[in-house]
């Protein structure tokens, strides 16, 4: 039994160690069958992109172009998985692309990195499209570089009003009023079909975002 103990322990400090050598995040044990490597982008693309990425518009809101960025899923996050209560998104996150991967993106979309881009200064956020919250994948066909509008206050930057919506989905997901795939389908297309629905929701207190250690 010590033997069995002890070679558990070795497995799990050398895959911890792997993470750190690597630039992945090591998942933490309470995550179980969820592979944070698991990715099924919704449309095939070739990444790194051939040609420049350029943002789309809709309701005034930047959304990213679908040749470099179609929103990916981890199908292994289970509408189960994300009503458990022990769930959180760290299981998943930095788990298939390091900081330098998703930082790369910057240069897709020819966007310069914002210094000081931290806190209230925080202009831009790599933002997973289809959000962990709500099964997405830490791969590249679902990572970009959210930034904007200049001059304006943090709650109302572009990264802050998609938070909302992902909050309010999530919550919609795990009661049944909105299906898994029609969620991740639909802030995937354009995430601000949502927004009226979700400044209400959030509003009235009922748009409470789904457990997470690092977000």
């Amino acid at each position: 039994m010590e033997t069995i103990k002890t070679g558990f322990f070795v497995c799990m400090l050398s895959a911890a160690v792997f993470a750190f050598q690597s630039g992945y995040a090591a998942p933490p044990a309470h995550c179980g069958a969820i592979k944070s490597t698991a990715s099924s982008p919704l449309k095939a693309v070739t990444l790194p992109p051939v040609d420049a990425c350029t943002p789309r518009k809709s309701n005034g809101f930047l959304l990213p172009d679908p040749a470099c960025t179609p929103g990916a899923i981890n199908p292994t996050v289970t509408i189960d998985v994300l009503r458990d209560k022990n769930f959180r998104t760290g299981c998943v996150r930095d788990g298939a692309t390091s900081a330098r991967q998703k930082n790369a993106t910057y240069g897709w979309y020819h966007i310069k990195h914002p210094a000081n881009n931290i806190g209230k200064t925080q202009t831009c956020e790599l933002d997973h499209l289809i959000s962990l919250e709500l099964g997405g994948a830490d791969t590249l066909e679902n990572i970009w570089p959210q930034c904007g509008p200049k001059g304006a206050a943090l709650a109302r930057r572009y990264f802050k009003q998609k938070d909302m919506v992902e909050n309010y989905l999530a919550r919609q997901v795990r009661s049944g009023a909105i299906a898994l795939d029609e969620a991740q389908k639909g802030i995937a297309s354009d995430w601000t079909q949502y927004l009226d629905d979700a400044r209400k929701a959030c509003k009235a207190k009922k748009c409470k975002g789904q457990r997470d250690s690092s977000q």
